[in-house]
């Protein structure tokens, strides 16, 4: 629920051309904007099941208001003995059956269809820490990086609070993109709502999900799972370019991060006014 709260309603362009997503606002309701298939079939499928629940409300609670009447000691002083009716039974049998399959056969395509990338362009791979990300391109000569939260001092006037980290996940749009999950101390959660994302990061496994980014700029993430004492400070922020734009970001990412080979900062390094009191 977390991470839904913190999903895109829209965009906004900043002055510099790159486009944010924007955080939920009092009161809004709804999922953030679609940016991949995946999360378009999921507000399909959310937009399918709102009529048959609300449906199934409003009769039920009529049933229920038209027995408290119509069945009432005072108008019923003589309770029916009737023990079964083959019709009614029949239908309040088969009617529920066939509400289950109209969402079923949906429900499992699109579980199938947000399982695992058909023949994917590219690979990253996401390994959760307490408290970060370690991203591996191993596409490209191994390109690994870690991704830390910038601490409140450090917020740019564009970013966004507890969400935005020193290295962001750059990729190319319209590319069908596998990401494998995984962890090497507890079990982590990599969550990007308006890719339709949210996948366990389990110590010794290796998850796999997939995500094809329809339009360009940032999206934001973060740890859905209780990781311990700093969970709620390992954001996730992908950001979507042209491909040109990615190509060139590749060369220069392959010689910024050889140069650094040194241990990834602390969370508390990352974030001195976070969990001071925390053991």
């Amino acid at each position: 629920m977390r991470a839904i709260a913190l999903s895109a309603a829209g965009s906004l362009t900043t002055g510099s051309g790159t486009v944010l997503a924007q955080p939920a606002k009092p009161w809004q309701t709804g999922f953030p904007e679609a940016a991949t298939p995946v999360m378009r079939d999921v507000l399909a499928f959310n937009d399918l099941l709102h009529p048959i629940i609300t449906g199934i409300f409003v009769f039920v609670l009529i049933l229920l208001f038209y027995t408290l009447y119509r069945f009432s000691a005072k108008r019923n002083p003589e309770p029916s003995t009737t023990t079964h009716n083959t019709v009614v039974e029949v239908v309040w049998t088969m009617v529920p059956v066939m509400i289950l399959i109209v969402i079923a056969i949906p429900s499992f395509k699109l579980l199938y269809f947000q399982d695992s990338a058909v023949d994917p362009e590219m690979t990253i791979k996401a390994i959760g820490h307490q408290w970060y990300w370690t991203y591996e391109y191993p596409d490209y000569d191994g390109l690994t990086f870690d991704a830390l939260m910038i601490a409140d001092e450090d917020i740019g006037e564009d970013q966004f609070r507890l969400l935005e980290t020193d290295n962001r996940i750059v990729v190319p749009v319209d590319t069908s993109i596998q990401v494998l999950v995984t962890a090497d101390d507890v079990i982590h959660a990599w969550t990007i709502p308006a890719f339709g994302i949210k996948i366990d990061a389990v110590p010794g496994r290796m998850n796999e999900t997939w995500f094809k980014a329809e339009r360009e700029g940032v999206f934001y993430g973060q740890c859905s799972e209780l990781c311990g004492a700093y969970h709620g400070f390992m954001p996730i922020t992908v950001e979507v370019v042209s491909k040109d734009a990615f190509a060139a970001w590749v060369v220069k990412a392959q010689e910024e991060f050889a140069l650094n080979d040194a241990p990834a900062t602390t969370v508390a390094q990352a974030t001195p006014d976070v969990g001071k009191d925390v053991p």
